[in-house]
């Protein structure tokens, strides 16, 4: 296996794996405030320290990640199905499908990514489930022109027009014959489409408009602890270390994935 794969892998199973576990982990509830206790530095009885509430700062992380890290999911699964769908469609059959598909991502290439976000939380509102939605039905531009150029190289091979001899259906031949060929830069794709909808939440949460409280995530921890950067640093710091490290974990998976899939990148 790749060693960035296996790397990346290995730190964002940790993540995971902590987001799983946050029960066992945890000994106070990430909701519970307790104003006498309102931003103690790190120590003994609180690892991370407290927040401005006097809420308990790794309960928060650690709910946090659980959070932040089905955003980046769900949100990649939404615009992967999304771009999967219109690209297979649009590379098998051609012609005025094409044409139309490809007029529709150009139209959405248009409008600035961050503008369309935001108009979208503003009107539906930003509850966990909406930020999940909508990143994922502005971002999967990239996959779908991705898939599209796929299928048309691969609808040409002869195991393709074998599939039609025997008179296998249009749809059986995308999804048992072409898809299965094509998925490497599908799953190249969602590594970095992960850390990106984890970075688009967190700008989101910095304009007030991503999860919501009482709910945690990583982006919100870090906004509400920017107003005490310079006497509470740690409201700050173990945020950022844990957006860095999905970020950092899922773009080493994503190049890993990437020199795996194309032999002729080369470090």
């Amino acid at each position: 296996m790749n060693k960035m794969v296996l790397i990346g892998a290995i730190m964002a199973g940790l993540l995971v794996f902590t987001a799983v576990i946050a029960p066992a982990l945890t000994k106070y509830d990430y909701r519970a405030q307790n104003l006498s206790e309102r931003l103690l530095p790190p120590g003994a009885r609180h690892i991370m320290g407290t927040d401005e509430l006097g809420r308990d700062l790794f309960s928060r992380m650690v709910y946090g990640a659980r959070v932040s890290m089905t955003v980046g999911v769900i949100a990649v699964l939404i615009s992967t199905i999304i771009g999967l769908l219109i690209g297979s469609i649009a590379g098998y059959f051609g012609g005025i499908i094409d044409s139309t598909a490809m007029r529709l991502v150009d139209v959405m290439l248009t409008i600035p990514t961050l503008f369309l976000i935001l108009m979208m939380v503003v009107f539906l509102g930003p509850s966990i489930i909406n930020i999940m939605i909508i990143i994922g039905l502005t971002s999967w531009t990239d996959i779908a022109r991705i898939i599209r150029a796929e299928v048309m190289s691969v609808k040409k091979t002869a195991y393709v027009d074998a599939a039609r001899l025997i008179g296998l259906g249009r749809a059986r031949i995308i999804i048992r014959h072409i898809l299965p060929n094509i998925m490497g830069p599908v799953f190249v794709y969602m590594t970095f489409g992960i850390s990106g909808a984890i970075l688009t939440e967190s700008g989101l949460s910095f304009l007030g408009l991503g999860v919501q409280p009482p709910y945690p995530s990583w982006g919100n921890i870090l906004t509400a602890g920017k107003d005490y950067i310079s006497t509470a640093w740690w409201l700050v710091l173990f945020p950022g270390i844990a957006i860095f490290m999905a970020v950092f974990s899922c773009n080493i998976m994503g190049e890993g994935l990437r020199d795996r899939f194309n032999p002729r990148i080369k470090d």
